[in-house]
This record gives structure tokens, C-alpha cells and sequence, in this order.
């Protein structure tokens, strides 16, 4: 008998299998969920800058109460009357020798300190750096009696110093945690090529490790100079001539106990942020490499 050939049965078209994710791979809610949360966050934080340069547009010291008026009368007449008719430029050269003093000083004397614990081993360097951390557990509010006294034994109030240096206490403990990571992620060959080079120990640090230190070097300038341009409850102790006001305490003139001029603080925060933010496009290349490696170690 022959057999007779067998006919492919025909199935039914089914849903094609699906295709395996890829390690790392997200899926498409989750993709959603995590833009949806990056737009969110991104929202909150532009927000209230978004928010103060609308007001700063009003030209009533009242618009703030109604935002949505704002639109029908758009004027640039708070900016004009803060750079003209107030010591803005003083405020900002006042806060600018400040800043860049603590910025200066505080980034070389953290350095120095978080290279030293790095690379040395002397006696009380595991100590060092625990008094560092210490010192950020009190409010700087108890700080402002003391540090006043100390200051006027020294007749250093009502100068730049007295601020540069009191901002330091609070810029240099924390930079020198920061940077104490970031030097111990450098190789140790390479203060072992300065030596037989003939460098000093100070030589090795300055040539060879602080070029190689740069990203972490510029979190902690980014960290002094803010730190410093922003502070107010010691500048509204220790400056107590008008012409030594920094930005923070002339922002506060704009407030007094029978009038609060809202339109022209809001006008003067803007143009506070520009240095800043100048500042922080200077060096944003660096900073999250520095904070990143900083962190590894610390």
C-alpha cells in the first residue's frame, strides 16, 4: 500500500512571542513613570524661579497678590529703580570680595588639610578630620555670640575678614571631608614620581596632585563661593556700616516694619542669581565628577 502524503496543517496566525528585555533595559511603564518623575522634580525646582522673575515684572510692590494681572502691565521699571536708586553695585562688590576671599582661602586650606590626612600619617590625623565633623553639629545661630566676642577682641568688626573668616567654619570643615575622598582616589605612585623627582612634599601636592584634583577642587570652590554669597545671619551681625552691607543684608532694606516692598526684593533676587549662576556654568563640567568621586571614598 502507498501511503498517502501528509498535508501541513495550517494553524492559526497567534500573537508573536514577545521580545526579551535587555539587561538595563526598562520596560515601557517604567520609562513613563520615570519621566513623569523627572518632570515632576524638574517643576518643583524651577518653580519658584520661574515664579520670582514673574513678580519682578510687576511694577506694583502689591502684584505678588495678583499674579495673574502681571501680564497686562509688564515693565522693567523694578530692575531700573534697584540699579539706580539703591547701592546694588555696592552690595554686589562687597559680596564679591567676600565670596571670592572665602572661595580663595577656604579651597587652599581645605586642600591642604584633606591632602595632609590623605597622604600623612602624624599623629591625631584620624582625629583631624573628626573634629571636622564635629563642628558642622552645632547651629551656627549659637556660634554668632561667641564668634562676635572673639571678633571684637580682635577689632575686626565691620571688616571683610571678620566675615571671610567666619564664613571659613563653615566652608572649610565640609570641603575638607570632600576633598580628603577625592585625594585618596589618586595613586600614591604619583607622590612616589614627585619624590624621586626631588619635589618637597608641599612641591608634590601643589605640581603634581592638584592638577590631577581639579573636579574635586571645583565642588568645593562652587560649595565657599555660594556658601558665602548667600549667607545673611552673620553679615547682619558682624557688617555694621551700611557700606559693608553684603547682598543678603541689602535684599532685607527692602523690608521694614511699615513697608515691604516685594516687587524690588523680587527684582533684586533675580539679579542676585546671575553671578551664581555664572559661577556654577564656570565650573558644572567638573562638579558632578568631583561630588561622584568625593563620594566613593569618604
Amino acid at each position: 500500500m502507498t501511503s498517502r502524503p501528509r498535508t501541513a496543517v495550517s494553524r492559526p496566525p497567534g500573537p508573536a512571542a514577545a521580545r526579551p528585555r535587555r539587561r538595563g533595559e526598562r520596560s515601557t511603564a517604567a520609562s513613563v513613570a520615570l519621566h513623569g518623575t523627572l518632570l515632576l522634580a524638574s517643576f518643583v525646582a524651577l518653580f519658584p524661579v520661574a515664579w520670582l522673575a514673574w513678580i519682578s515684572l510687576g511694577p506694583d510692590k502689591t502684584d505678588f497678590l495678583h499674579a495673574d494681572e502681571i501680564a497686562g502691565k509688564l515693565s522693567l521699571s523694578n530692575y531700573s529703580t534697584v540699579l539706580a536708586d539703591t547701592d546694588f553695585l555696592r552690595w554686589v562688590g562687597n559680596s564679591l570680595i567676600v565670596s571670592l576671599g572665602t572661595c580663595l582661602v577656604g579651597v587652599f586650606v581645605s586642600a591642604s588639610a584633606a591632602y595632609a590626612v590623605s597622604r600623612l600619617r602624624f599623629p591625631g590625623h584620624r582625629q583631624l578630620m573628626w573634629t571636622f565633623l564635629v563642628t558642622q553639629m552645632f547651629p551656627f545661630a549659637i556660634l554668632i555670640v561667641p564668634l562676635y566676642n572673639i571678633l571684637a577682641g580682635l577689632d575686626l568688626l565691620d571688616t571683610y575678614w571678620a566675615l571671610i573668616a567666619v564664613n571659613l567654619t563653615q566652608a572649610v570643615p565640609y570641603c575638607a571631608w570632600l576633598l580628603k575622598g577625592y585625594f585618596d582616589t589618586i595613586p600614591h605612585e604619583i607622590d612616589e614620581a614627585g619624590r624621586v623627582d626631588g619635589l618637597t612634599p608641599f612641591g608634590t601636592f601643589w605640581r603634581l596632585v592638584l592638577p590631577l584634583a581639579r573636579p574635586g577642587m571645583a565642588v568645593a570652590a562652587f560649595y565657599t563661593f555660594i556658601t558665602a554669597w548667600s549667607e545673611f545671619a552673620f553679615a547682619s551681625v558682624f557688617m555694621l556700616s551700611s557700606d559693608k552691607y553684603t547682598l543678603p543684608i541689602g535684599l532685607a532694606t527692602f523690608v521694614s516694619e511699615h513697608d515691604q516692598q516685594w516687587n524690588l526684593m523680587a527684582a533684586t533676587g533675580v539679579l542676585i542669581g546671575i553671578p551664581a549662576a555664572a559661577f556654577f556654568y564656570l565650573v558644572q563640567r567638573h562638579l558632578v565628577t568631583g561630588l561622584t568621586a568625593g563620594a566613593a571614598k569618604s
